[in-house]
């Protein structure tokens, strides 16, 4: 259960409203549990919307870049929440296959991606690490995006990495209909990884 309860139908008319709105299009679903719990606190709620559809729905980025940027910021993050609803949907429908969508997932950056969008996960590891982008990263991303893009790439980043607090913090399980975050491969354990009866206790 999350740490906030949220909310169950039947809902106010306003709050169903709402959350019909924040689903993503063609989805049949009942409103994620995210939404739900933030329509707690509706006024929140109302602002973030703003934010989060424009983001999403008129954005200058690509589709297939913008959803490559969400599932690498919420995989570096360990939020299988929102990791796994994007795979589901928004990453899916912008022609992002469920092999590259698992790869946003794994250690490093391989040979195989596109030269713009290992460009972008560059970017975003990076963020992620040290809160600021190198000469080289960036001068990597100027060779693909305008200015605009630019700008909205480092707001889109960060806006996922407060979504993936949000989803971390308040314990959210993940949809049932979401797409199963890739599980870590199976090898040999790190020197010292054994302890107590030659148990792994990580």
């Amino acid at each position: 259960m999350p740490r906030i309860e949220p909310l169950n139908p039947p809902y106010p008319a306003s709050i169903d409203q709402a959350l019909r709105r924040w689903m993503p299009p063609g989805v049949s679903y009942e409103p994620l549990t995210l939404f739900r719990v933030l329509h707690r606190n509706h006024e929140l709620a109302s602002r973030m919307f703003a934010l989060g559809a424009g983001l999403l729905g008129h954005g200058l980025l690509p589709a297939a870049d913008r959803e490559l940027v969400i599932t690498r910021v919420t995989a570096r993050a360990g939020c299988r929440y929102e990791w796994g609803v994007h795979a589901a949907t928004l990453a899916r429908q912008a022609g992002l296959s469920l092999e590259r969508l698992r790869a946003t997932a794994a250690p490093g950056i391989d040979g195989s991606w596109p030269p713009r969008h290992a460009a972008l996960l560059h970017a975003v590891d990076e963020l992620h690490e040290t809160a600021r982008l190198s000469q080289p990263v960036w001068d990597a991303l100027r060779m693909h995006y305008q200015d605009e893009q630019l700008l909205e790439f480092l707001v889109l980043a960060g806006w996922y990495r407060t979504i993936g607090y949000l989803a971390n913090g308040l314990l959210l399980e993940e949809e049932p209909w979401a797409v199963p975050f890739p599980e870590a491969p199976q090898g040999p354990q790190p020197d010292g990884a054994e302890r107590a009866g030659g148990k792994d206790r990580r």
